[in-house]
């Protein structure tokens, strides 16, 4: 090499030394992403889920083959972790997993009529996914793919039989994700999965085989942690931190566990409680968002997964002993909507009192002096039929006559909900409300009967506040109409041809009746508290449990004396009854809601309850349950029993 072009190379060098000096201080200098999005997260997410199956059904008799579509509402959490590069490329790794609703048909994927008949559940599914981005300020677009999985099961009616099964596939989708707070993000986003043919083998014979494909365009909320406490994403105790007055949020989650030994039964029928010992469990987990729209306009949005079975299916006693034990069972978490309601207050002026931040109220100062109206879907006990003592069975007493009215046949599907509109007027001194729902098109069912105001439950109460020996106690006195389509019990026996069927004599009626509710406390640690409830009891219950009067109170102490300030010894007894036409017509072998043993040696129902709730720490209760039932379902011929329970409840 020659001289002059060494010369000419240093040269040329020299001056690209400052330009690429230059380059590198840009490049330095380039500025972070506005919205760091980098880090764990968790999330949860819902959407419509649409399926699509194309079965075959090959039985020793016969070859059937059918392409069904099917759809419904789904819900569900992740979690994952991002990096974000400096130029605003995002790549991270997400698993999540979904499930559907509590509505039976949400969940079935193909079906074969017949006798029996043949069904394909779906019972959850999930994917891991790798995910793409570009982040550009608040906004991240993203592609995103990667391994899905589904579980099902394939059921023979009656439900006798039952196989199970998973599959794996491939999901791929895209999405648009927004941060909208420091450390929160929402997002919509829309996948497809497909799945491996599966081959199932039927207990009863034959084969189920199907190619499964799902479709699902969902909305999440997603919060970013520091489980390491480094940076400046929140630490993993502050997640519930809205970072705005704008919302609030909260969750629990609540397990019991119930059982109980063998008791006397010489008979039982379709809705006794089962004489042999058993054990079951109930799961609920339940996100509360709550939201300040506008200045007295508020939105709750309550979403919640449940699962588990009540024991015998939740029959078998007027007083179930499980308030979490639903009349739908669920061998797998399922999605419920459950509440999402609208509330506007407005203040009529004088005093102010603050009000505490909780799942159902957003906090911030209010008139004492107030109007609020309600309208969505809710359960009635909410709002009415309050009790500071009994009132929570994820926290308090379990027993359905002793944490609500038990001949308070409030409007209300399998779950506990329905819809409606409340108003109330408060004062510092008493406050009355007022309510309209909508109640079952039938008795014991999840639909409602929109006839609006020619059917439906009316349903009024006075709380009146007082002091008495210097301690506040309240007095509630409730009345309500159900203008319902429903049978009687005295026409279904008096037409012998009927054969017991009370929907043979359905029209719409009149059912009425009332509640006195009241507590008071006694010390600073000690409250009491009683119930008495009464309707007509000439009509089918449709909503709540087969109680036509009830009386029930009891004792509430918290360990102020012992050195626990939160733990809670509760001590209740309730004695519940039916009218006459209700007994009878339970002796000729018909059947309510929860209760029917073929024949009826009639005695009041009478029931003990005892708990300790132990805090564990300030968000977790671990509760210890006894409760004795004479004579369950009004049958002195059966029983006593006694059930144990355990109850873990948490909170924020």
């Amino acid at each position: 090499m020659s001289l002059t072009t060494l010369l000419a190379g240093a040269a040329l060098g020299t001056l690209a030394l400052p330009q690429i000096a230059k380059a590198a201080d840009m490049l330095k200098a380039l500025p972070a992403p506005a919205y760091d999005w980098s880090g764990f997260y968790v999330g949860a997410h819902a959407g419509y889920l649409r399926g699509h199956s194309n079965a075959t059904l090959l039985d020793p008799a016969f070859t059937a083959q059918v392409s069904n579509g099917s759809g419904g509402i789904t819900a569900g959490a992740q979690a994952g972790y991002n990096w974000l590069t400096r130029s605003g490329v995002l790549f991270g790794l997400e698993a999540d997993i979904s499930f559907p609703s509590y509505l039976p048909a949400n969940a079935v994927l193909a079906e074969f009529s017949g006798t029996p008949s043949q069904q394909q559940h779906l019972d959850f599914y999930g994917s891991v996914r790798a995910r793409l981005g570009i982040a550009a300020g608040r906004w991240l677009p993203y592609v995103t793919g990667g391994l899905a999985y589904a579980h099902e099961r394939y059921l023979t009616d009656p439900e006798s039989d039952k196989a199970l099964s998973g599959r794996i596939g491939w999901v791929a989708g895209a999405g648009l994700e927004y941060g909208f707070t420091p450390h929160w993000s929402a997002r919509i986003e829309y996948l497809y999965s497909d799945y491996q043919r599966a081959s199932v083998a039927l207990p009863g014979g034959g084969r189920f085989d199907s190619a499964l494909s799902l479709q699902t365009i969902r909305v999440g909320l997603n919060r970013r942690l520091d489980w390491l406490g480094t940076g400046d994403a929140a630490p993993f105790a502050a997640v519930a931190d809205p970072e705005s007055d704008r919302w609030e949020i909260h969750g629990q989650t609540t397990v019991v566990g119930q059982g109980y030994p063998s008791f006397r039964s010489p008979y039982d029928g379709a809705n006794s409680l089962a004489p042999n010992s058993q054990f079951k469990t109930t799961w609920s987990s339940s996100l509360f968002a709550n939201v300040r729209l506008w200045d007295g306009g508020e939105l709750y949005l309550n979403p919640e997964f449940l699962q588990g079975y009540g024991l015998s299916d939740t029959v078998g006693v007027a007083g179930f002993p499980n308030g979490e034990g639903q009349k739908s069972g669920f061998a797998y978490p399922h999605f419920s909507p459950s509440r999402f309601y609208l509330r506007q207050t407005f203040g009529l002026g004088g005093e102010q009192e603050q009000l505490a931040s909780s799942a159902s109220q957003l906090s911030g100062k209010a008139d004492i002096s107030r109007l609020t109206f309600q309208v969505g879907r809710f359960s009635v006990v909410d709002v009415f039929d309050g009790n500071s003592y009994a009132h929570d069975p994820r926290r308090d007493f379990m027993n359905w006559s002793i944490w609500a009215s038990g001949a308070f046949d409030y409007a209300a599907d399998k779950l506990g909900l329905t819809y409606g509109a409340t108003a109330e007027l408060n004062q510092k001194q008493w406050a009355i409300r007022a309510g309209y729902f909508l109640m079952d098109a039938e008795s014991n069912s999840n639909n409602f009967d929109t006839k609006l105001l020619r059917r439906g439950e009316y349903v009024a109460e006075l709380e009146t506040r007082y002091t008495l020996f210097g301690q506040p106690g309240k007095l509630r006195t409730l009345g309500f109409i159900n203008s319902v389509y429903s049978g009687s019990y005295r026409e279904t026996l008096d037409n012998p041809l009927l054969n017991l069927d009370i929907s043979q004599t359905r029209k719409g009626r009149i059912k009425y009746g009332y509640t006195f509710n009241l507590e008071q406390a006694v010390t600073e640690d000690v409250g009491v508290f009683g119930r008495w409830s009464w309707n007509d009891g000439r009509n089918e219950i449709m909503s709540f449990t087969d109680i036509d009067d009830s009386f029930s109170g009891g004792v509430s102490i918290r360990g102020l004396r012992w050195g626990r300030p939160d733990d809670v010894i509760g001590i209740a007894g309730a004695t519940n009854g039916l009218s006459r036409d209700h007994r009878d017509f339970l002796a000729a072998g018909g059947l309510g809601p929860l209760i029917g043993d073929g024949r009826l040696n009639y005695r009041r129902e009478n029931i003990l309850e005892a708990y300790y709730a132990y805090a564990v720490t300030p968000a977790w209760t671990a509760t210890a349950d006894y409760q004795f039932i004479a004579n369950p379902a009004f049958n002195a011929d059966r029983g006593p029993v006694s059930v144990f329970s355990g109850r873990l409840h948490g909170e924020f």
